[in-house]
């Protein structure tokens, strides 16, 4: 009678449970996303598929975006005993009982146990410990799950004893299916139901969800439940109610379209023009939207080597150490080193000084490559035949600095880089036409080519090309 009670309550909690877990998929060819782990082909998905999972795992990523989901999957296809507790609700007490549990099964039917641990970051060093002996000699096979950076969460030993997996955030694309299948699902979704979803209320739910499966089906399901069917008894979901639903106004912006491209054109201006109010207000606008914070971080770096450049050079630090920050971080908190990364870049000096590279090479592909001159060919490998010799070391100079050769002939003279007068550049500029007009002397070169008007057009498309 207990055994037919617990069935009927868990086909009720199963009929009853959220949309989003009714969805959660439970085939790998149902999972969507994570084509970089899964993928065909690849070897979580071989071990998963053959059943050989045999080293602990960590499955690392924001919410929703199939953790949980991947380990049952695993449970679904695996011969091995499957225990799912969670590191907020477990203590000690049940971490031993789980192991227990599992040496005994191994010792009387040589069954394996696979320990799959949400939240595993929750643990402390002595309950990661505990598991350490049983995960080593195989008796626990550890599916972990943690939205924090195992590298700095997880204890290195039992890391060192699995292998990461790094979930990403799911693309519109990939949420748009999943909101495509709950409404045809006609067992688990809405398939039975007269539901009919605006082209707009879709792109909305999947740009403004964040990659993050649930929250998409959580706003798909509050908007069917809360509409009223029309006089044809159908539940018509505008973009007005999928906004209602998910709390969020639509901002013109496609990934994919103008809106994209002008936004982020107009941001970088911004804070190439030292605008730091309008890169705040362009910047607020893409996150808003949807934007991947990546993205953004990448144009920033860009721009701190293309418009920052010497004049600050630790432009290009900051903005590293605010991409990274955000990995580590996420989203919400993660904004931050973005804005800090921003509003440092937009009130920086500026300098394009680095444009130089595109002037040497222009002047690389017209003229074709040069021998390199003797004193600066490698010594280590040919020194009996001369190469190298005559080779003056700079530090065994005063101020570490001598005048001596280093374009090939027919190039000397020649500057390709022009420092500004901007902030610490001015400095490095000071420094270099005091060392250039030494080599001038020191080499007898009585003129010199400044490449500062080389072809515009030539230069651009070398830049575009390199891109």
């Amino acid at each position: 009678m207990s055994d037919l009670f617990d069935h009927a309550m868990q086909n009720r909690i199963q009929t009853e449970a959220p949309l989003a877990a009714r969805m959660r998929p439970l085939t790998l060819d149902e999972y969507i996303g994570q084509d970089h782990i899964v993928g065909k082909g690849k070897l979580l998905r071989r071990a998963i598929e053959a059943d050989k999972l045999f080293s602990s795992i960590m499955l690392w990523g924001p919410p929703g975006t199939g953790k949980t989901t991947l380990a049952q999957i695993i449970a679904n296809r695996t011969q091995s005993h499957f225990v799912t507790i969670s590191a907020i609700l477990a203590g000690k007490a049940d971490l031993r009982k789980v192991i227990n549990e599992a040496l005994e099964r191994r010792r009387l039917h040589n069954t394996r146990t696979i320990l799959f641990v949400d939240e595993v970051h929750r643990w402390n060093k002595a309950q990661q410990d505990a598991l350490l002996s049983h995960v080593e000699t195989g008796v626990l096979t550890l599916i972990g799950a943690t939205t924090e950076n195992p590298f700095f969460e997880v204890i290195g030993a039992l890391l060192s004893r699995s292998r990461v997996f790094q979930l990403r955030w799911l693309n519109p694309k990939e949420i748009g299916i999943l909101l495509d299948r709950a409404l045809n699902d006609k067992i688990r979704g809405y398939g039975k139901r007269k539901i009919k979803l605006d082209s707009k209320a879709r792109a909305h739910f999947a740009e403004i969800s964040g990659g993050d499966a649930r929250n998409a089906l959580n706003a798909l399901e509050l908007a069917v439940e809360s509409t009223q069917k029309t006089k044809n008894g159908i539940i018509q979901i505008t973009l007005e109610v999928a906004q209602d639903s998910i709390q969020r106004r639509a901002v013109l912006y496609d990934k994919d379209g103008d809106a994209h491209y002008d936004t982020i054109s107009a941001f970088i201006k911004s804070v190439r023009g030292s605008d730091p109010d309008a890169a705040l207000y362009w910047l607020a606008k893409m996150l808003y939207a949807g934007e991947d914070p990546r993205f953004i971080l990448r144009r920033l770096i860009i721009l701190a080597g293309e418009d920052i450049g010497m004049a600050d050079p630790m432009g290009i630090v900051v903005v590293n150490a605010a991409a990274q920050s955000f990995d580590y971080i996420g989203l919400p908190e993660g904004i931050y080193p973005i804005v800090e990364a921003t509003l440092y870049l937009a009130t920086a000096p500026k300098s394009n000084s680095a444009g130089a590279y595109f002037k040497a090479m222009k002047v690389l592909q017209e003229q074709g490559q040069v021998s390199v001159p003797r004193h600066l060919q490698d010594s280590n490998r040919d020194a009996e035949i001369g190469h190298g010799q005559g080779y003056a070391y700079p530090h065994a100079f005063e101020g570490h600095y001598t005048p001596q050769q280093y374009l090939p002939n027919r190039l000397l003279g020649t500057y390709f880089y022009q420092p500004s007068g901007e902030g610490f550049e001015a400095q490095v500029a000071k420094r270099l036409e005091k060392w250039r007009e030494a080599q001038r002397k020191a080499l007898g070169i009585e003129h010199h080519e400044d490449l500062a008007e080389l072809d515009q057009e030539k230069i651009l498309a070398l830049k575009k090309a390199i891109k």
